[in-house]
């Protein structure tokens, strides 16, 4: 489903390859029967920005937007496990997933990483597709809710996706959590998980030092996760508009 591609494309952090492939990302938008035109319109435009947009302000911008906090993570199980041994496992179990599918992934790729996993479900059918995000449509529902209220236009993806899933889902309900819930992407906050993850990092390692907080934390996890290749037909070509809410 080259549409999934996309998805996965306009979220991964943004390179040359990424802009110059906009005509064909663009194509294949258009070419999808599944998504609603209004739904389209927003993603086109989201796709637009990404590909037109100075290359330095959109990583400067997916850097604040993904790699500042826990809460708009791009790592499906963060959301349901945290930091428990239970994300592990799952880990584990999805690695297990791709492999009996004739995926083999790189011992440092994290396969909860929503573009990768993405990835995966455009080579699978239409009804396992369905299935999966329909698994994990209360993370897309809270993801696009984040995103939105910090007025990212990434919100966009997670919008397509739930649309895709066939889930809906209670607007109203979903923006009284996030207001309500505190940001963990402010300089305190982020300086308040350092310090808890440096104090953990001494009890388990018996004392030693740590570098980068969370901020390198997530750009690492991001870095170390090497997304599958799109086909040739999606990695050519380039150039943007901007995103509305449904």
């Amino acid at each position: 489903m080259q549409l999934l591609k996309v998805l996965a494309r306009v979220l991964e952090y943004p390179t040359e390859e990424l802009q110059a492939s906009k005509d064909a990302l663009v194509a294949a938008v258009l070419e999808d029967p599944r998504l609603p035109g209004q739904n389209k319109e927003q993603l086109l435009r989201g796709v637009e920005r990404v590909c037109a947009g100075d290359l330095l302000d959109m990583q400067e911008n997916y850097v604040a937007i993904f790699d500042k906090g826990r809460a708009t993570s791009l790592l499906l199980f963060e959301h349901v496990h945290g930091e428990s041994r239970d994300r592990g496992q799952a880990m584990v179990d999805l690695m297990e997933q791709y492999r009996a599918n004739g995926l083999e992934i790189d011992a440092k790729e994290l396969p909860d990483y929503l573009p990768l996993f993405l990835e995966y479900l455009s080579t699978r059918p239409w009804d396992e597709i369905r299935n999966w995000l329909e698994d994990i449509h209360h993370i897309l529902g809270l993801l696009g809710e984040r995103l939105y209220q910090r007025e990212s236009f990434y919100h966009v993806v997670m919008d397509s996706l739930l649309v895709l899933s066939g889930r809906t889902v209670n607007r109203q309900e979903l923006a009284r959590i996030v207001a309500s819930e505190e940001r963990d992407d402010t300089p305190e906050a982020l300086d308040k998980v350092w310090e808890e993850e440096m104090v953990k990092f001494v009890d388990d390692q018996g004392g030693s030092c740590s570098t980068g907080g969370v901020v390198g934390q997530r750009r690492r996890e991001l870095e170390q996760t090497q997304t599958i290749h799109l086909s040739d037909q999606l990695m050519t070509d380039a150039t943007p508009r901007r995103s509305g809410r449904a």
